[in-house]
């Protein structure tokens, strides 16, 4: 079968258009918070590296790779910093000891945010933030641009590069349809033995920890990383040490969306995107026309093999 060169180029234009029309399409529905949301309260001071949530986690999410227990036995790969990948949604990691001499441990996984920035930099709603306050994502939606691994300021999204057909970005659900839609708990909240994990309503656990600071002022940081951050995150943080020692950034309290969507939207506004493809196999296909206008024949005027 043979496609006219011109037709081809016409065709890609149109539909790169439309892809990246809709896709520019902010739906702030996506961003609307829910007070009664739940969220969790990690007291880092109470964490021992035993790694139990590492275990939960990885037998409750069946797209994970397969473990064995003995694995999560080891608690030596708690000595080098680890992040999430797709091979797990949550690692334990030690952040030297505290005051008093005792090592210090620390668990991280997403922090589904309250305004997350994944959702708002994902061009065709492969994110999404649900009432309850978890992020899920979507494979079936998703076209592999990654842009949500740029824009999270916690650097949690992974990419599968070693799944060549059908890779899936891949990070922490919050237990969402495991656990959460059936009134459950995360997994790593219900395994921990050290009860490091508060699982409730966020405002109940913000109560919580003040409450705990103010009971105990010389044993935490007067803050909770985590209420203002980034606009507020899901997961809340209690610490010893200070939080940048403990793996947590240093992070203002606007809004990671509010980086973003002004410079998406002032593009998509105009179009500029489509306009400029346009712009592009416009000049692409005068040049042609004027090669073959001239006497200089286009090797591929005839068309290309498909």
């Amino acid at each position: 079968m043979k496609i006219a060169r011109r037709l081809f180029l016409k065709k890609a234009a149109g539909v790169s258009g439309a892809l990246l029309l809709c896709g520019g399409k902010s739906d702030a529905s996506r961003l609307q918070v829910n007070p009664d949301q739940y969220g969790v309260l990690v007291d880092t001071t109470r964490c021992v590296g035993c790694r139990k949530c590492e275990k939960a986690c990885n037998e409750i999410n069946e797209d994970l790779p397969r473990r064995p227990a003995e694995w999560f036995k080891d608690e030596s790969v708690t000595q080098e910093l680890r992040r999430m990948d797709y091979s797990a949604y949550t690692v334990v990691n030690r952040y030297g000891s505290d005051l008093s001499g005792k090592p210090y441990f620390a668990k991280f996984q997403c922090m589904h945010c309250l305004y997350p920035a994944c959702v708002s930099a994902c061009i065709v709603g492969a994110f999404s933030r649900e009432p309850n306050g978890a992020v899920i994502y979507d494979a079936w939606k998703c076209i592999g641009c990654r842009y949500c691994m740029a824009a999270c300021p916690f650097q949690v999204p992974a990419y599968e590069y070693g799944n060549v057909l059908a890779p899936k970005v891949r990070k922490c659900t919050f237990c969402f349809e495991t656990r959460l839609v059936k009134g459950g708990v995360p997994a790593c909240v219900e395994a921990c033995p050290m009860e490091v994990m508060t699982f409730g309503k966020r405002t109940a656990l913000i109560t919580l920890g003040r409450e705990r600071i103010r009971k105990s002022p010389g044993q935490y940081v007067p803050h909770i990383y985590g209420e203002q951050e980034v606009g507020g995150t899901s997961w809340l943080y209690l610490s010893a040490i200070p939080f940048e020692a403990a793996g947590l950034p240093a992070l203002g309290y606007h809004p990671a969306p509010g980086f973003t969507e002004p410079i998406q939207h002032a593009i998509f506004k105009w179009f500029l995107p489509p306009l400029g493809l346009y712009a592009t196999l416009g000049g692409i296909m005068w040049w042609l026309r004027k090669r073959k206008t001239s006497g200089h024949p286009d090797p591929d005027a005839n068309g290309i093999e498909g």
